[in-house]
């Protein structure tokens, strides 16, 4: 009988392809056909099932098949590092049929040195997530591959900005460090180019303020300040106030645009925007989810239609913190009514107490 060390050996010389039996183009094309959410169990496999997984030619083929989909990416922080996780299946339901009874989970991302992030500097856009800092530094996060590349960095160094996108295009709006006067620039992710654009006016804020927020609705990029809302009007070339109650959003980062709707959670709910009568109104149905206490960090998400709610919980007796996340499909009914129907809630992660959330984004992969 051969030794565990034989064969152990013999598993290390096992062959690239990780079915021998299928030639790689076969593998590859039927892999392509799979959710990216079965993925993260599938790498488990071997390391050379992994590298498939990660591979350029599966994503090509899944485009090409039009097999692609949202997929959803958590950033978590620390005082000593910075997490990335991907939402997948549980492995133990990979095999489940009931939609039901499906279970998710959060499975770290294994990227390297990721660099620090926050949330007005983390937008998406196609299957890459941007991290601006105020260094001025660009970092590129390639979800197909989950691995770091460098982007063009911002032309001038800023303290503080805020970052939204709209049509392949980031746009960011900020305060120039050394100057403190409003700059927006704009970068091409398809050409990777910077471009400057109109800045805010000094009449629409006040000099140096330090809090912004950013969205796109309507194509336009909408930025919260200390006076409010202003909006860039791109057929008259400028910045105009936007509704005076639009900036409601602007007191916390719980907040997300899901099908030119703008969202967000004040006072423990769930609220969206009706610009049609200038108000915040509290989403109807969203059955299960909970009303969110105060301290509580939420992030909102467009998931490819959808709503994602990521919330967390401490658990001061062990030290640990709960992720807990649930998906939610809107639907706009009568005037001034939005309804939300809870699909799926499940606790997702447990991390240290330490850490906490930064933002959630989707990708298309």
């Amino acid at each position: 009988m051969s030794s565990p060390e034989k064969k152990k050996e013999k598993v290390e010389e096992l062959p690239s392809n990780p079915t021998p039996s299928l030639p790689d183009e076969l593998l590859t094309s039927c892999i392509a056909r799979l959710s990216r959410l079965y993925y993260p169990t599938f790498s488990l496999v071997s390391k050379s099932f992994g590298s498939l997984l990660a591979s350029p030619e599966l994503y090509k083929a899944r485009s090409l098949s039009s097999r692609t989909e949202s997929c959803l990416y958590l950033c978590l922080e620390s005082s000593s590092d910075s997490r990335w996780y991907t939402l997948c299946l549980k492995p133990d339901d990979v095999s489940k049929k009931n939609k039901k009874s499906t279970s998710y989970v959060l499975s770290k991302v294994p990227a390297l040195l990721s660099p620090p992030a926050v949330f007005s500097g983390l937008v998406s856009v196609g299957s890459d997530i941007y991290n601006i800092r105020s260094s001025s530094n660009v970092s590129v996060l390639d979800c197909q591959v989950n691995t770091w590349r460098k982007a063009p960095s911002v032309p001038v160094e800023l303290m503080t900005f805020s970052a939204c996108v709209f049509d392949e295009k980031i746009h960011v709006a900020g305060i120039h460090a050394e100057s403190l006067k409003n700059v927006s620039m704009v970068l091409d992710a398809r050409t990777g180019t910077w471009d400057h654009a109109v800045p805010i006016p000094t009449s629409l804020t006040r000099r140096g303020v330090l809090n912004m927020r950013s969205v796109c609705i309507d194509g336009k990029p909408h930025v919260a300040i200390d006076r409010g809302v202003v909006c860039y009007n791109s057929l008259e070339g400028k910045w105009e106030r936007a509704k005076s109650n639009m900036g409601s959003f602007w007191f916390s980062d719980s907040y997300s645009e899901v099908e030119n709707v703008l969202y967000t959670v004040r006072d423990g709910e769930l609220r969206w925007y009706d610009g049609e009568v200038n108000a915040w109104i509290s989403v109807e149905g969203l059955v299960g989810l909970p009303k969110f206490l105060p301290g509580v960090s939420v992030r909102l998400c467009d998931y490819g239609g959808k709503m994602v709610v990521v919330w967390d919980k401490d658990m001061l007796s062990s030290g640990e913190k709960m992720i807990w996340c649930a998906e939610i499909a809107l639907e706009r009914r009568e005037i001034s009514e939005m309804w939300g129907k809870v699909e799926w809630i499940d606790h997702v992660l447990t991390v240290p107490i330490g850490y906490y959330i930064v933002k959630a984004l989707a990708v298309i992969v």
